[in-house]
């Protein structure tokens, strides 16, 4: 069996990122985890900030630059994504969601997924539910269910951390990688077929086929 490729998003705008910091982690806890299930993994971070440039392109042009052609292809052929944005207008950012948005739309079905979020203050944590998982619930990913929030305060904490947000952010980290990695353990799950009897199951090619009758 070879090793698991666990890709990590970082969505983070500033130098040195609280998201890269906290996707680090989350890749760091992950790697460990599997280390002790005698699982070989192997790691590719991509940060966002430096393709923000491609991915606008890619939009206008509808070319994919080397080195976005490669983040993609990464993500989209990954056995686990590590997801990381800070919180913006109190939602993911921008060059999160632009991302997220060249994907092919079933590439994440069923790819175990763990999310993190970084934000001012413990009152943009409800990020979490409201905006990320709706996000990755929508494109049928496997999201496991510790999602970490990191504030500026969380860096801090002691072992005990806020029991209002789940423990420490260290306890919190290594629950979540600890999912994610049961996840991988039991091996990436095999795609259902692809039925589009919904108009909205179709892409664009499929409708105006449907309409002109042509193949």
């Amino acid at each position: 069996m070879g090793a698991k490729k666990i890709v990590v998003i970082s969505a983070g705008l500033g130098t040195p990122s609280s998201s890269r910091l906290l996707a680090d982690q989350l890749a760091d806890a992950s790697v460990r985890r599997a280390a002790e299930l005698g699982i070989e993994t192997q790691v590719a971070v991509y940060e966002l900030r430096d393709l923000a440039v491609d991915i606008a392109n890619n939009f206008v042009t509808g070319y994919a630059a080397p080195r976005l052609a490669e983040a993609i292809e990464a993500t989209e052929k990954a056995d686990a994504l590590v997801a990381v944005s800070p919180v913006f207008s109190a939602s993911y950012s921008g060059l999160f969601k632009s991302f997220i948005d060249l994907l092919d739309h079933t590439a994440l079905e069923g790819k175990p997924v763990l999310l993190g979020v970084t934000g001012g203050s413990e009152r943009h944590s409800m990020v979490i539910d409201f905006a990320m998982r709706p996000l990755f619930s929508y494109l049928r990913a496997k999201i496991v269910p510790t999602a970490v929030f990191a504030a500026p305060m969380d860096w801090g904490q002691g072992p005990e951390g806020d029991s209002t947000l789940g423990g420490s952010l260290t306890s919190r980290i290594e629950r979540a990688a600890a999912e994610l990695v049961a996840e991988l353990a039991e091996g990436t799950p095999a795609k259902a077929p692809r039925v589009a009897t919904r108009p909205e199951d179709k892409s664009f090619e499929e409708l105006l086929s449907d309409l002109t009758g042509r193949n």
